[in-house]
Protein backbone atom coordinates (compact mmCIF):
# COMPACT_ATOMS: atom_id res chain seq x y z
CA UNK A 1 0.00 0.00 0.00
CA UNK A 2 1.32 3.42 -0.74
CA UNK A 3 0.73 7.09 0.05
CA UNK A 4 1.71 9.44 -2.74
CA UNK A 5 1.38 13.03 -1.50
CA UNK A 6 -2.19 13.08 -0.10
CA UNK A 7 -3.57 10.40 -2.42
CA UNK A 8 -3.66 6.99 -0.79
CA UNK A 9 -3.57 4.00 -3.11
CA UNK A 10 -3.82 0.33 -2.25
CA UNK A 11 -1.95 -2.43 -4.01
CA UNK A 12 -4.25 -5.42 -4.52
CA UNK A 13 -3.81 -8.69 -6.37
CA UNK A 14 -6.24 -10.78 -8.39
CA UNK A 15 -6.23 -14.55 -7.73
CA UNK A 16 -5.04 -16.74 -10.60
CA UNK A 17 -6.62 -19.83 -12.05
CA UNK A 18 -9.81 -20.81 -13.84
CA UNK A 19 -12.17 -20.24 -10.89
CA UNK A 20 -11.25 -16.53 -10.69
CA UNK A 21 -10.75 -15.96 -14.41
CA UNK A 22 -14.09 -14.19 -14.98
CA UNK A 23 -14.53 -12.76 -11.49
CA UNK A 24 -13.49 -9.20 -10.82
CA UNK A 25 -15.54 -7.14 -8.34
CA UNK A 26 -15.10 -8.60 -4.88
CA UNK A 27 -12.40 -11.02 -6.06
CA UNK A 28 -9.27 -8.94 -5.46
CA UNK A 29 -7.33 -9.42 -2.25
CA UNK A 30 -4.30 -8.51 -0.22
CA UNK A 31 -1.45 -11.02 -0.58
CA UNK A 32 -1.87 -13.52 2.26
CA UNK A 33 -1.09 -17.04 3.35
CA UNK A 34 -0.42 -19.45 6.17
CA UNK A 35 2.40 -19.23 8.69
CA UNK A 36 5.02 -21.97 8.39
CA UNK A 37 6.17 -23.79 11.56
CA UNK A 38 7.12 -21.18 14.18
CA UNK A 39 7.11 -18.29 11.71
CA UNK A 40 6.13 -14.89 13.09
CA UNK A 41 2.93 -13.44 11.54
CA UNK A 42 4.71 -10.37 10.15
CA UNK A 43 7.39 -12.63 8.62
CA UNK A 44 4.57 -14.66 7.06
CA UNK A 45 3.03 -11.50 5.60
CA UNK A 46 6.37 -10.37 4.14
CA UNK A 47 7.09 -13.82 2.66
CA UNK A 48 3.62 -14.21 1.19
CA UNK A 49 3.71 -10.71 -0.31
CA UNK A 50 6.96 -11.57 -2.05
CA UNK A 51 5.82 -15.05 -3.17
CA UNK A 52 2.60 -13.71 -4.68
CA UNK A 53 4.01 -10.57 -6.31
CA UNK A 54 7.80 -10.81 -6.64
CA UNK A 55 7.97 -7.47 -4.78
CA UNK A 56 10.06 -7.20 -1.61
CA UNK A 57 8.04 -5.32 1.02
CA UNK A 58 10.00 -2.80 3.08
CA UNK A 59 9.59 -1.45 6.58
CA UNK A 60 8.21 0.32 8.40
CA UNK A 61 5.13 -1.89 8.63
CA UNK A 62 1.87 -0.59 10.08
CA UNK A 63 -0.34 -3.19 11.80
CA UNK A 64 -3.93 -3.24 10.53
CA UNK A 65 -5.25 -5.86 12.93
CA UNK A 66 -7.34 -8.88 11.98
CA UNK A 67 -10.44 -9.73 9.98
CA UNK A 68 -12.47 -12.93 9.74
CA UNK A 69 -13.24 -14.29 6.27
CA UNK A 70 -16.56 -16.02 5.46
CA UNK A 71 -14.65 -19.32 5.61
CA UNK A 72 -13.78 -18.58 9.25
CA UNK A 73 -10.11 -17.97 8.43
CA UNK A 74 -8.64 -15.08 10.40
CA UNK A 75 -6.30 -12.76 8.49
CA UNK A 76 -3.66 -10.51 10.06
CA UNK A 77 -2.55 -7.59 7.88
CA UNK A 78 0.04 -4.84 7.72
CA UNK A 79 0.42 -1.82 5.46
CA UNK A 80 3.64 -0.33 4.19
CA UNK A 81 4.63 2.48 1.87
CA UNK A 82 6.20 1.45 -1.39
CA UNK A 83 6.24 1.81 -5.13
CA UNK A 84 5.59 -0.52 -8.03
CA UNK A 85 5.42 0.15 -11.74
CA UNK A 86 2.41 -1.61 -13.34
CA UNK A 87 4.47 -2.08 -16.52
CA UNK A 88 6.73 -4.43 -14.53
CA UNK A 89 3.83 -6.77 -13.76
CA UNK A 90 4.02 -9.23 -10.92
CA UNK A 91 5.81 -12.56 -10.53
CA UNK A 92 3.72 -15.03 -8.57
CA UNK A 93 4.54 -18.49 -7.31
CA UNK A 94 2.53 -21.38 -8.76
CA UNK A 95 0.32 -23.88 -6.96
CA UNK A 96 -1.26 -27.11 -8.17
CA UNK A 97 -5.04 -27.43 -8.05
CA UNK A 98 -7.43 -30.17 -9.07
CA UNK A 99 -9.25 -28.97 -12.17
CA UNK A 100 -11.90 -29.60 -13.13
CA UNK A 101 -12.96 -30.25 -9.52
CA UNK A 102 -13.06 -33.95 -8.52
CA UNK A 103 -11.44 -34.92 -11.86
CA UNK A 104 -8.18 -36.15 -10.29
CA UNK A 105 -6.42 -33.99 -12.90
CA UNK A 106 -4.12 -31.26 -11.66
CA UNK A 107 -3.04 -28.02 -13.26
CA UNK A 108 -0.44 -25.51 -12.14
CA UNK A 109 -1.72 -21.94 -11.70
CA UNK A 110 -0.24 -18.68 -10.40
CA UNK A 111 -1.56 -17.70 -6.98
CA UNK A 112 -2.03 -14.21 -8.40
CA UNK A 113 -2.40 -13.29 -12.05
CA UNK A 114 -2.13 -9.50 -11.79
CA UNK A 115 -1.74 -6.59 -9.40
CA UNK A 116 -3.06 -3.06 -9.47
CA UNK A 117 -2.88 0.23 -7.58
CA UNK A 118 -6.39 1.35 -6.63
CA UNK A 119 -7.76 4.41 -4.89
CA UNK A 120 -10.06 3.83 -1.91
CA UNK A 121 -13.35 3.97 -3.86
CA UNK A 122 -12.29 1.39 -6.43
CA UNK A 123 -10.39 -0.79 -3.95
CA UNK A 124 -13.45 -0.98 -1.67
CA UNK A 125 -15.49 -2.38 -4.56
CA UNK A 126 -12.87 -4.74 -5.96
CA UNK A 127 -11.51 -6.31 -2.74
CA UNK A 128 -13.10 -9.29 -1.02
CA UNK A 129 -15.68 -7.60 1.22
CA UNK A 130 -14.32 -9.24 4.39
CA UNK A 131 -11.05 -7.36 3.75
CA UNK A 132 -12.53 -3.87 3.32
CA UNK A 133 -11.82 -3.29 7.01
CA UNK A 134 -8.08 -3.30 6.23
CA UNK A 135 -8.53 -0.53 3.66
CA UNK A 136 -10.55 1.52 6.13
CA UNK A 137 -8.00 1.06 8.91
CA UNK A 138 -5.08 1.99 6.63
CA UNK A 139 -6.97 5.02 5.32
CA UNK A 140 -7.68 6.25 8.86
CA UNK A 141 -4.11 5.58 9.99
CA UNK A 142 -2.62 7.59 7.12
CA UNK A 143 -5.02 10.52 7.67
CA UNK A 144 -3.65 11.04 11.18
Amino acid sequence: MCRQQLDLEFFLIHPGGPFWQRKNEGAWTIPKGLAENSEDLLQTAEREFYEETGIVPCSPFYPLGTARMKSGKIINAWAFEGSWNPEDGIVSNYIDIEFPPRSKKFISIPEADRGEWMKMEKASTMINQAQVIFLERAFEMMRQ
